[in-house]
């Protein structure tokens, strides 16, 4: 997508949420079954400014389960703690935001930006944008919550429900009356989930209306898609999603060339290997050893993904059922690598090596059909 740049205001190099300074503007986004304990210390040492916890249910009843207590564990964890809350009513999601400060987070977020059905269903996350006096209650009863606890509420939003109403700027600036701190945009519609290209008129629309901070969200994987969106909407930050799954030094790689111009060289195979497996055993001791070989899974394919043997790879990884020999796997797996090259492939040439992969596999189900 060609950006035509409206504004210029890219060269503040941090920003704040409250009384927290934060040390760039490139945020890790909130992701389900993703942005766990594990991940957000990895983004953050990889250079993100900011990284928002999964969905934590405002369901009481579900505060004991095995998961949530996973979710709100930040057990080791840089500051600022930043915990989304999701949910459908204002008192209950008021109570989850008191939960989860009782249980260290620093930062309330509100999820007003999840599309899956599963959640919309329940009229729950980007499904509350269709009812705006519902959506403005509950902002200001989690608020009111946070606030005499000095705890900023922020919130996560789409522009709109669907391409016919997109109301993303009329709800800004009813969250910005309640006292929501900051706001995030994702450029889709719930309607289009993650189809399609995410569009930034949007979030420049939302920007000029308010004047907390807001954050762009949506397609951001390159240095010079993070320039070109803060330049063109004028926001303050943007939020990194699914371009940061096996790649967290994404961030440093951003922070270089938003302050340089220049791109950094690529990481060295030695050092993604010496990544992994801290993250595996980050991951291992959060979810233990049954649940956490098996979740562990998804994150070692991010990272192997188009990389040389990496689908073979995966494919043999996916059947180890052990924790030790899962990481025995990964570091084998790089060593052989490393053999091959000293540094990462560039974004480009794993593109490149993805598409080729496709056309292979296309061209052996069409034989096979």
């Amino acid at each position: 997508m060609c950006l035509v740049f409206k504004h210029a205001s890219i060269s503040s190099p941090f920003m704040k949420i409250g009384p927290y300074v934060l040390a760039n503007r490139l945020f890790a986004a909130p992701m389900a079954g993703v942005t766990d304990r594990p991940f957000r210390r990895l983004c953050k040492a990889g250079g993100a400014g900011y990284a928002v916890s999964e969905m934590v249910t405002s369901r009481r009843d579900l505060w004991d389960s095995l998961k949530t207590s996973r979710r709100a564990n930040h057990d080791g964890e840089e500051a600022p703690i930043a915990v989304q809350i999701a949910g459908t009513d204002a008192q209950m999601m008021a109570e989850a935001a008191a939960y989860n400060i009782d249980r260290g987070a620093q930062i309330i977020d509100i999820n007003m930006g999840c599309p899956a059905k599963k959640v919309c269903n329940k009229w729950a996350g980007s499904a509350l944008m269709q009812d705006e006096p519902l959506a403005l209650s509950i902002a200001l009863a989690v608020v009111a919550a946070c606030e005499p606890r000095g705890v900023p509420v922020t919130l996560k939003m789409r522009t709109g429900w669907a391409e016919s109403h997109k109301n993303a700027v009329a709800l800004a600036r009813l969250f910005e009356a309640a006292g929501v701190q900051m706001l995030t945009v994702h450029g889709r519609t719930r309607e289009q989930g993650y189809k399609g290209e995410a569009e930034y008129d949007t979030i420049a629309a939302v920007k000029a209306a308010v004047a907390v901070p807001v954050v762009a969200n949506g397609d951001i994987s390159t240095p010079e898609k993070a320039r070109d969106v803060l330049a063109y909407t004028g926001a303050d930050a943007v939020m990194i999603g699914r371009a940061a799954q096996g790649r967290p030094w994404i961030f440093r790689e951003m922070a270089h060339f938003l302050e340089t111009g220049t791109h950094l060289a690529q990481p060295l195979v030695v050092e993604v290997k010496r990544l992994l497996l801290d993250h595996l055993l980050d991951h291992y001791a959060l979810y233990g050893a049954f649940t956490g070989v098996r979740t562990a899974r998804k994150h070692i394919g991010w990272y192997v993904k188009a990389l040389p043997g990496g689908e073979a790879f995966r494919a043999r990884m996916n059947l180890i059922e052990d924790c030790e020999a899962q990481s025995q796997a990964v570091s084998g797996f790089f060593d052989a690598l490393g053999t091959r090259m000293d540094r990462m492939p560039a974004p480009a040439e794993v593109a490149a090596e993805a598409a080729h992969n496709k056309q292979a596999h296309d061209k052996k189900v069409g034989e096979h059909a």
